[in-house]
């Protein structure tokens, strides 16, 4: 057997034996955090006597009466672009052709890296498409490994299924670079004064630079080679998983005719038209006037929303489909308002300062490298693109200033480790999991080779391109 599919076999053995359930990791990140922020916080001078005491209330009331709420709006734009963009994967035309990747895939290994790219292309686009189509692929990936009398270990594809988790925040719908091109966003991450010195960051400086085109594209281009270098030979697992029984869809019942004149109105094309020809009107008027460089994560929901309506066409089946991916939101929903309250804790007790302080004192040569290594130690703690921008773009904007390095540059250092290690944690991942019936731990030991690698590749482009200028 390859040496690199060894390694497959004793990394996903050794992880799976330690790592604990998303829901487990976000109570037990809360507390550590709590009693982190309450030792070790820089927290106001209060006599001796009742230190302690007000440092538990202070460290309480940051993290639950205000922190777990402190990201209701985002998180519902998260939710919006998960509904959306599972809605859109569930579109006929876009599953008929996941379907047809599935089958046109002749070993494990070729379908292991059909998975890993298509994720990866996909979260370029938009992460929620990337998780879902990638999911949906693994499912009927799974099934045609069983069709076949394949010896594929299941979750390996469900891994490939999560690699393109470590490219969206250099793709489309990257929160960090589309938060950074209004001036009203940077206000609100960094202060009126730090945001008229660094202005507004366009995606000529981010997305679309040399650097992230260089990281993207070779991320792209790692993933599926290195997916199925792990896959062992047909035959080869000394434990292949197959898929489980209890995914095989049943068929979707027969729609049956319309019962009466409000019901035929109900499932008319004509309101499907009514909604999304002024929705595409708004998204084309937006853009023309902000200009594609300015894109948000809101026009990114909003083309979204408008692609899922025209592709499902009716609007029972468009709903059908949103509520299909409402069953996925649920660790969102619940785990969202604890990493808010995590984030809340941190910044209100200086240790996100503290952490994030090393990187202004790293120098021009190594500020974009460090910025990317505590990114992503904090990005386990605070599994936001969002709220990892509102913690670090403070700091690594003044340090940027202060060092001379580019913005963009630092900025997407930070945004490359916020993506880095979501390879270990488990949040944005729930999504996935519910789709193809897996476990965190059965997908990890695959993740993190991914994690190291691509790891490896995005350290090379933020010294090369910034040596470069």
């Amino acid at each position: 057997m390859p040496l690199l599919a060894r390694l497959g076999l004793a990394s996903r053995r050794g992880f799976g034996r330690v790592t604990p359930d998303p829901f487990v990791l976000a109570v037990a990140l809360s507390l550590l955090a709590l009693l982190t922020a309450i030792l070790a916080g820089d927290w106001p001078a209060t006599p001796g006597a009742d230190r302690l005491a007000l440092r538990i209330s202070a460290g309480l009331e940051a993290w639950g009466t205000t922190g777990l709420w402190k990201l209701l709006s985002f998180a519902m734009q998260m939710v919006m672009m998960l509904v959306l963009g599972s809605a859109l994967a569930e579109a006929p035309v876009v599953r008929a052709g996941i379907t047809k990747l599935a089958r046109f895939a002749s070993t494990p290994r070729v379908l292991v890296a059909i998975t890993a790219c298509v994720s990866i292309a996909l979260g370029l686009l938009s992460w929620s498409l990337s998780l879902i189509g990638g999911a949906i692929l693994a499912r009927e990936g799974g099934r045609q490994a069983k069709l076949r009398g394949w010896q594929l270990h299941y979750p390996i594809l469900c891994a490939a299924a999560y690699s393109g988790l470590m490219v969206w925040h250099g793709g489309l719908s990257g929160t960090a670079p589309l938060k950074a091109t209004t001036q009203k966003d940077m206000v609100e991450v960094l202060g009126e004064q730090l945001a008229a010195k660094v202005g507004t960051i366009s995606l000529e400086h981010t997305l679309l630079s040399p650097l992230n085109l260089f990281v993207s594209v070779g991320l792209l281009l790692l993933g599926p080679l290195l997916f199925a270098a792990l896959t062992p030979p047909d035959g080869e697992d000394p434990a292949p998983q197959p898929q489980s029984d209890d995914l095989a869809e049943a068929p979707l019942p027969a729609d049956p005719p319309p019962a009466d004149t409000l019901e035929r109105i109900e499932r008319s094309p004509v309101v499907v038209w009514a909604l999304a020809f002024p929705l595409l009107a708004a998204l084309v008027a937006g853009v023309a006037r902000k200009g594609v460089s300015s894109i948000d994560l809101d026009t990114v929901n909003l083309a979204l929303w408008v692609l899922a309506l025209l592709l499902h066409g009716r609007p029972h089946l468009f709903l059908a489909a949103c509520a299909k991916g409402l069953r996925s939101c649920t660790g969102i929903v619940l785990q969202f308002p604890l990493y808010a309250g995590i984030m809340a804790v941190m910044a209100a007790s200086g240790l996100s300062a503290q952490l994030t302080k090393l990187v202004s004192s790293a120098g021009p040569t190594l500020l974009a490298p460090v910025t990317f290594l505590s990114a992503g130690l904090l990005n386990l703690m605070v599994p936001s693109g969002g709220g990892q921008w509102a913690v670090q773009g403070p700091i690594i904007m003044q340090a940027a200033l202060e060092t001379g390095v580019d913005a963009g540059h630092v900025l997407m250092a930070m945004a490359y480790g916020d993506q880095w290690t979501n390879m270990l944690q488990p949040f944005w991942a729930l999504p996935l999991l519910a789709v193809t019936g897996v476990r965190a731990r059965d997908i990890v030991g695959y993740t993190a080779l991914w994690m190291i690698a691509g790891g490896v590749l995005m350290v090379l482009g933020l010294v090369l391109f910034t040596a470069l200028g």
